[in-house]
């Protein structure tokens, strides 16, 4: 009977809720105890030593420990709870519906479970998603910006390869370097032979005898980097830059992954935007209104002059040519649009409202064009 696996967590002697530094710091105590190096010819150290290995490559990737903490072991290795001692289903014999895929896929040439990746291909690493704030002239006109991640980047002491410097890896001699190897199993369908991750290599397909110290054998440590972001002019909400190999580094040499800021552009207090186009609203007197003014208007570049026709009315939507937002990645610039709002004016004492009234007394329907129409309408 196969032995029970203990829980990665217990194996590390962290809980749970251990923050990455938790994580590193136990597996690197660990790392150091029961190192072959440390401990030459004692075969429980090295069980342990694989064991601590293990609970490390799961716990300290993020994407590996979300699936553990959800779906236990089989959430991490496929092959588990396969073997003829049980049945995830409760079934006889060590069926399990779970192996459908790869039953059929041997009998049927693939066609269930698809071709078979090979361990130690060169593999693209992860890419990272992050955001930065920047004001809204900021994305008007472009700025730069810094960008802190944390990401995964090869081991400068092993370059990658997971070994001692001076070491090399021994090809895994139960899968020949194939990290699958064929099991029969006994189902209610007769014997089939189906592949699983070999579990000398842990589907790697080599061994390492003398891990890296620095990075425990994985090829890649953990570190905290801070990266600086040209946002362009023109830039909106809610939009992406790719920086291309920023991301986690990739696996047996391949390619790092990219890192893909989200843009978020704060709001304003008189400014809002629509693609390249700027809109505000310019209150002016009553008096401005009736008998026209120059005005100062704000725009993103600064204020600028503007003379409103006598008889302006609220609602009035002027242009600004040129005052808008640069194009993104292109030539020229939006428009800036103003609208006119006439502000009533309010806490008039006696002697404003009498000159009010007697102003008023002064005018006739024809000053007033809207007001005669409306209320002749029936």
């Amino acid at each position: 009977m196969a032995q029970e696996k203990r829980d990665y967590y217990e194996v590390l002697g962290v809980s749970k809720g251990a923050s990455e530094d938790e994580i590193k710091k136990a597996y690197k105590k660990l790392a150091r105890k029961y190192h072959p190096d440390m401990n030459p010819g004692d075969k429980e150290a090295e069980e342990k030593f694989k064991e601590v290995n293990e609970a490390n490559e799961v716990l300290s990737d993020p994407e590996k420990k979300a699936r553990y903490d959800q779906f236990g072991f089989a959430g991490v290795d496929p092959s588990y709870g396969a073997g003829a001692g049980g049945s995830a289903y409760g079934g006889a014999g060590g069926f399990d519906f779970g192996d459908l895929g790869d039953i059929f896929g041997s009998f049927f040439g693939g066609g269930f479970g698809g071709q078979r990746r090979n361990p130690n291909a060169p593999q693209r690493g992860e890419s990272i998603r992050a955001s930065v704030s920047v004001t809204f002239k900021e994305a008007a006109f472009g700025c730069e910006k810094d960008v802190t991640v944390e990401r995964s980047e090869q081991c400068a002491t092993c370059k990658g390869s997971g070994c001692q410097p001076g070491t090399t890896p021994e090809i895994c001699p139960d899968c020949r370097g194939s990290g699958q190897v064929q099991v029969q199993q006994r189902t209610p369908m007769g014997v089939f032979a189906t592949s699983r991750p070999c579990q000398k290599c842990h589907g790697t397909g080599r061994i390492i005898h003398q891990p890296c110290t620095d990075c425990g054998g994985q090829g890649r440590v953990r570190k905290r980097k801070t990266i600086k972001v040209n946002i362009p002019a023109g830039i909106d909400h809610g939009q992406t830059i790719s920086l291309r190999g920023q991301g986690h580094a990739g696996k047996n040499g391949g390619p790092a992954g990219d890192l893909l800021v989200t843009v978020m552009v704060q709001p304003h207090d008189v400014f809002r935007r629509d693609g390249t186009a700027v809109f505000c609203e310019a209150p002016i007197t009553f008096t401005q209104a009736v008998l026209g003014a120059e005005l100062e208007i704000p725009t993103i570049d600064g204020k600028v002059k503007y003379t409103i026709p006598e008889g302006t009315q609220t609602g009035t939507v002027f242009r600004l040519k040129g005052k808008g937002i640069p194009v993104l990645n292109g030539r020229g610039r939006g428009d800036q649009y103003v609208t006119v709002t006439i502000e009533t004016p309010r806490n008039l004492n006696r002697e404003q409202k009498d000159a009010l009234r007697k102003f008023s007394e002064t005018l006739s329907e024809g000053n007033y064009e809207k007001h005669r129409s409306f209320f002749k309408k029936k």
